[in-house]
């Protein structure tokens, strides 16, 4: 797995790789990970990646987060 290019971002950290034919796009808030994967041969060139990093989509991932940390804390507090 190679590292394709790190995304700053002041919410979260993104990383997109390339391994298998695919590019894996990483978003990690904390202890907590969402990845997207994309075949290689359905991106035409590298900068359209560029559409993941965009603050629509970015500001759904953060919401996800969200509700993935609610998520986690109910299931905690049954522990």
């Amino acid at each position: 797995m190679r590292i394709v290019k790190e995304v700053p971002h002041p919410n979260c950290k993104i990383t997109v790789f390339s391994w298998n034919d695919k590019y894996i796009i990483k978003f990690e808030k904390g202890s907590l990970e969402q990845t997207f994967k994309v075949k290689e041969w359905d991106i035409i060139e590298e900068n359209e990646l560029n559409h993941f990093f965009e603050e629509d989509f970015i500001s759904k991932v953060l919401l996800r987060f969200d509700g993935m940390i609610n998520d986690l804390n109910t299931v905690m507090t049954k522990i």
